[in-house]
This record gives C-alpha cells, structure tokens and sequence, in this order.
C-alpha cells in the first residue's frame, strides 16, 4: 500500500495591503525568525519596511524566493556561492 503524503500549509497572518510582521514572514518562507533577521542584518534576505516594526511585503518574498540560486547539489551551490 502506498503511503499517502499531505503538504501542510502554514497559517500567515497578513494585512489587507500584502505586509506581515517578522514572525509571519518566517513562517510564510519556512525560516526561523533568527534566521531571518540574520539575512536582514547581513542584507542577504528579502527586502523590507521599518516604519517603526519591521515589514515584508509578501510580493517581495515571493521574489526573494524566486531569485534565489538553485542548484542540484552542495558541489553546486558552493560554486554558486564562490562566484558571488
């Protein structure tokens, strides 16, 4: 019997214009919050707004992530990394 696999998808809280807070985005991109704010600090990460909190607009997450270097194997991302 084949075993039958879901994928869950996680509950984000966004407002009406497309922002959510740190904790939202890390859930959204499946990061821990300090790992985010790791790739923030090192400017790594997706773009973001301070109005006085920290923002990311769920558009500039899907960016993110869609312009992030891909690779089929460690040896391969190494040397994605090397030529940055």
């Amino acid at each position: 019997m084949q075993e039958e696999h879901t994928i869950e998808t996680p509950f984000v809280k966004m407002y009406p214009d497309g922002r959510m807070d740190t904790k939202n985005a890390a859930l959204y991109l499946g990061l821990e919050e300090k790992t985010l704010a790791m790739k923030r600090s090192y400017g790594t990460g997706p773009r973001y707004i301070k109005p006085g909190r920290i923002y990311y607009y769920k558009k500039d997450l899907d960016a993110w992530i869609r312009e992030a270097k891909k690779a089929s194997s460690t040896a391969q991302m190494r040397v994605l990394k090397q030529q940055t």
